[in-house]
């Protein structure tokens, strides 16, 4: 076990142990339409990053009129920086399945499907093993606790693409094709896996569902703001002395964070992984929180000693790398911006024409297709924006 193995406390202890089981037999004993508004109560939202609310997202499944549903774990978790889900597939998969289990109870659903990052292929047989045992102690399968209820769970391996964390890339990856976005609408809730109404959950938005069950919305709701409720996981990495998963309630600060993780000459932030924006020592007294900061719990740290302008063509590697080529926008986009990175570190550029990279971003931001490219122009616009000083001064 590395020191990023386990949950760091600071506040609120949500992913904690219980009965493994006793989630999934309250539930049970609950109607569906209580499942639902006892979501809906608890203010829950999508802990991916998007934020999306987790009632919605189910009452939408649990509304479509089919012959099958699907409940899809997303644990593709490929955002640089962000390694949480790794570690509550690792130290709490009950919280995980459970959750799955009650997914598809509410909004009538037989199957799951945890599409499990290709390079956390070493937790494959650790992960189906655990899931056998769910089967035999009557968790999983036909008529699970005695009820007329019927899910079971299989796991996928993806293949490494990025991109397949956007959900519908994520459900075309799942039916053997390339891993691509679809055109929105239809949404998955309607027409996702194998064009039956499907669910796609985080693994964190999942492990939080048995809580919500257990101790109910009230109580989930004395963590966070009035707009964020419950607690956060953050990955946090980089200049820091204690790296690691840390569980904080949403409206902590970044200077918590700093002292949380002894931090020492802190000249940056990047909130979101790779996608998310880069923030300077004056914006250090704002919080992680749907209203302020969102995040889908990656954050690094960047001493004094750090180029800003290294960390930036890194980013920008990796989008261009990484972009499936579907739309213009992202896959002409990236490389026009990593191309004015290099002219920066050449020397050979025009301030008038870095400022129409940074409007080609902000087109991006609107007109690419899925979250990539929407989210890829961030780390240029913020890090040039706020690092200017040190970035233009040596050019």
């Amino acid at each position: 076990m590395n020191n990023s193995d386990k949950i760091k406390r600071s506040g609120p202890v949500l992913f904690s142990e219980y009965e493994k089981g006793s989630s999934v037999k309250k539930a049970l004993e609950m109607e569906r339409e209580e499942i639902l508004f006892e979501i809906k109560d608890s203010g829950l939202k999508g802990r991916g990053g998007a934020g999306f609310p987790v009632s919605t997202k189910w009452m939408l499944t649990a509304a479509a009129n089919a012959e099958q549903k699907f409940i899809v774990c997303n644990a593709d978790e490929g955002e640089p920086g962000t390694f949480k889900d790794r570690v509550l597939l690792m130290e709490y998969p009950w919280l995980v399945f459970e959750g799955m289990i009650i997914a598809g109870y509410t909004v009538g659903a037989k199957n799951g499907i945890v599409y499990l990052r290709a390079e956390y292929s070493y937790l494959l047989e650790f992960l189906e093993d655990y899931i056998d045992d769910l089967r035999k102690e009557n968790l999983l399968g036909k008529n699970i606790c005695g009820r007329d209820f019927e899910f079971d769970i299989n796991i996928i391996l993806g293949a490494g693409a990025y991109v397949c964390g956007e959900e519908t890339a994520l459900i075309e990856s799942l039916e053997g094709h390339r891993g691509e976005p679809r055109n929105r609408p239809p949404f998955p809730v309607n027409t996702g896996y194998l064009g039956f109404p499907t669910s796609v959950n985080n693994v964190e938005t999942l492990s939080s569902v048995p809580h919500i069950i257990m101790k109910g919305s009230d109580w989930y709701n004395k963590f966070g703001t009035e707009k964020s409720s419950g607690s956060k996981l953050i990955s946090v990495s980089g200049d820091c002395n204690y790296p690691g998963v840390y569980e904080v309630s949403w409206g902590t600060t970044l200077n918590e964070i700093i002292e949380l993780t002894g931090a020492e000459n802190t000249k940056a932030m990047q909130i979101g992984g790779a996608s998310g924006v880069c923030l300077p020592a004056s914006e250090f007294h704002r919080t992680l929180a749907y209203e302020d900061i969102a995040t889908g719990g990656s954050i690094m740290i960047f001493n004094k000693d750090r180029s800003m302008l290294e960390v930036l063509k890194n980013f920008m590697e990796f989008f261009v790398e990484e972009s499936c080529g579907q739309c213009t926008p992202c896959r002409i986009g990236n490389v026009k911006l990593l191309e004015g990175v290099e002219m920066i570190e050449k020397k050979d550029y025009t301030p008038e024409y870095i400022d129409k990279l940074k409007d080609l971003g902000k087109t991006m931001q609107i007109a690419s297709k899925c979250g990539l490219g929407q989210t890829s122009p961030n780390p240029f616009i913020s890090i040039l924006e706020n690092f200017k000083d040190e970035i233009f001064s040596k050019n």
